[in-house]
């Protein structure tokens, strides 16, 4: 009985992780990207906007990720989507990274962690920190629409593009 009680508390906890952002206001951020160009969320306003955060440039999963949503970019683009990437890596290191593999869209630098901090992202382990591998969609007002806490860097972009498509059509029919 403990453990049936234990695993509905998990169970609990968890769907209540996933839900913790869908449908508040997005943090808003101002940071560099690759190029030394500051963003803020502001500019975003009137667009869908997929923010995923991932923990280093250039490491595998990371690159299979930015790949993909590279792949993607464009049937991301004619949902009226743009795709931002944020790490807490340097500008340097973003823009070595974008070059390397094309990135076509931003790369936020967070060196100080204040991004990573406001969206619930840090993972603080000794001696390293490192924003986790986590995503929003976020409306055209600002409200995030969808939040992944669990992402699988090799599929994610094609998740994206289909719950983009329903977050849509689902905005569109309240309208």
């Amino acid at each position: 009985m403990n453990k049936l009680i234990a695993i509905l508390l998990l169970m609990a906890t968890t769907s209540q992780a996933k839900n913790q952002w869908q449908g508040k206001a997005a943090p808003d951020f101002d940071l560099p990207d690759q190029h030394g160009i500051f963003h803020t969320l502001k500019e975003y306003k009137g667009k869908w906007l997929v923010l995923y955060f991932y923990p280093k440039d250039d490491t595998p999963g990371c690159t299979t990720e930015a790949k993909n949503f590279t792949s993607s970019y464009k049937a991301i683009e004619k949902l009226g989507a743009v795709v931002v990437g944020a790490s807490l890596d340097d500008i340097e290191s973003h823009k070595n990274f974008a070059e390397k593999y094309n990135i076509p869209y931003t790369l936020l630098a967070d060196k100080d962690e204040i991004m990573a901090s406001d969206y619930g992202v840090i993972k603080k382990i000794p001696l390293m920190h490192y924003a986790k591998r986590q995503t929003f969609i976020i409306n055209p007002k600002g409200i995030i629409a969808k939040f992944y806490e669990d992402v699988n860097a090799s599929s994610h972009s094609s998740q994206v593009i289909e719950d983009l498509k329903k977050l849509q059509a689902e905005a569109n029919k309240n309208q």
